[in-house]
């Protein structure tokens, strides 16, 4: 029966599980063959079996896979194919009814060399780089006493024992909250992209440590997934990553906020020593204590210059200066007044004499007399009265009425 005489599902004609069953196969098998890139997280070869049974893990997330291939596939691409390598495959998915299950039936299988693995992460790096993850404005500083650490590293590991050690031996009250995680294998990305997240949940967490021991360049493959560089990025809390050894460079290194090239490394860079801070402390202390000193040397002989001076050690002197300046300046102005007076009362008295020489008083005491008509026009000439006119005469003292005979 043809997907169109297949009529839709309901409730009360649902399909059996036969034509659901049919119906997936008919979709998957549309997919058609594909190119799958994956690690291998387990390998099956049975003793005197054709086939071989693979399970293909995502290196950046918790799904797989099972792929079918018959031996002579695998011995042509990867004979030597073991746990934890990675592949690239050419395989057509086949849904199986009988069982419910999806599976991989692959035609090529082509383990991916250790050249091929560092070309791809250089294409990798260029692209994070591009995006701005490597970007050192946006690196935050981790704090100098972090409230509590938060360690993801592999269980008993070395790393593990460096970082608490080292970081306990330089501030015994230091406070870790540690997650193991794997730092190698299928599942070491989503484990540890799923710690990051939950120490970064923390509100009591202020530093996040990533640390592994040394290895090899497939050993740290795990760090340099897309996937965690991209969950580190993504963390508000500061990250510090300690892998391998100092020549050792993942990709995460690059995100992070903070390089350590060792766990022991990192136990220095994220805790501050208590011997040298107690010892900064004194230091410190002592050039205080000394700058104190000569800071108050310095003003106590500032306040004693300060005494010395006369407006200080005799302040009565500037006011008896000042009162002398006062009665010195008080006799002056009266001498100056008394001088001007005198002057003013000669000059006068000068003036009154000549005042009195040039008077018509002065000279009608002389003898003289003023002759002036009834009008009082004063006669200056015989001609100016007629015979008969009434004159006055005004003498040194009084007046004489007088009258014109004879003109």
């Amino acid at each position: 029966m043809s997907d169109a005489e297949v009529p839709r599902s309901t409730a009360d004609e649902p399909w059996p599980v036969r034509v659901v069953s049919q119906k997936l196969s008919a979709w998957i098998a549309r997919l058609g063959r594909v190119w799958v890139d994956g690690q291998i997280a387990q390998i099956s070869r049975r003793p005197g079996a054709s086939v071989v049974f693979l399970t293909l893990r995502d290196p950046s997330a918790d799904l797989s896979l099972t792929v079918t291939a018959h031996r002579d596939v695998l011995d042509a691409g990867a004979p030597n194919l073991t746990d934890g390598a990675r592949v690239v495959l050419h395989a057509k998915p086949e849904f199986y009814p009988a069982r419910g299950t999806l599976s991989l039936r692959a035609d090529e299988i082509r383990q991916v060399g250790l050249g091929e693995l560092l070309a791809r992460l250089e294409k990798l790096k260029k692209l994070l780089a591009a995006e701005g993850l490597f970007d050192r404005a946006r690196k935050r500083r981790p704090p100098f006493l972090p409230n509590r650490i938060g360690l993801i590293t592999g269980r008993a590991s070395a790393a593990e024992r460096d970082v608490l050690t080292n970081a306990r031996r330089r501030w015994p009250a230091v406070d870790f909250r540690v997650v193991n995680v794997p730092v190698q294998g299928p599942t070491a990305v989503p484990q540890m992209v799923e710690a990051l997240r939950m120490l970064d949940r923390d509100e009591t967490v202020d530093v996040i440590v990533l640390a592994r021991g040394g290895g090899s360049v497939e050993d740290l493959l795990p760090f340099s997934d897309e996937a965690l560089c991209r969950a580190v990025f993504a963390c508000r809390t500061p990250v510090v990553t300690a892998i391998g050894h100092e020549t050792d460079a993942p990709l995460v290194d690059y995100v992070a906020d903070l390089r350590a090239s060792t766990p022991t490394d990192a136990a220095k860079r994220i805790v501050p020593d208590l011997g040298e801070e107690l010892t900064s402390l004194r230091v410190a202390r002592q050039r205080l204590d000394r700058s104190i000193a000569v800071l108050l040397d310095r003003e106590g002989q500032r306040i004693d210059a300060l005494r010395s001076r006369p407006v200080l050690s005799r302040p009565h002197l500037m006011i008896e200066q000042r009162a002398a300046e006062v009665a010195a300046l008080r006799d002056r102005a009266a001498r100056t007044l008394d001088h001007r007076v005198s002057r003013a009362a000669d000059d006068l008295a000068h003036t009154l004499a000549r005042l009195r020489a040039l008077s018509p008083a002065a000279t009608l005491q002389r003898g003289y007399a003023i002759v002036q008509r009834s009008d009082g026009h004063v006669v200056r000439a015989a001609g100016e009265v007629t015979d008969g006119d009434a004159l006055r005469l005004r003498l040194g003292e009084g007046e004489v009425a007088a009258k014109v005979v004879g003109a």
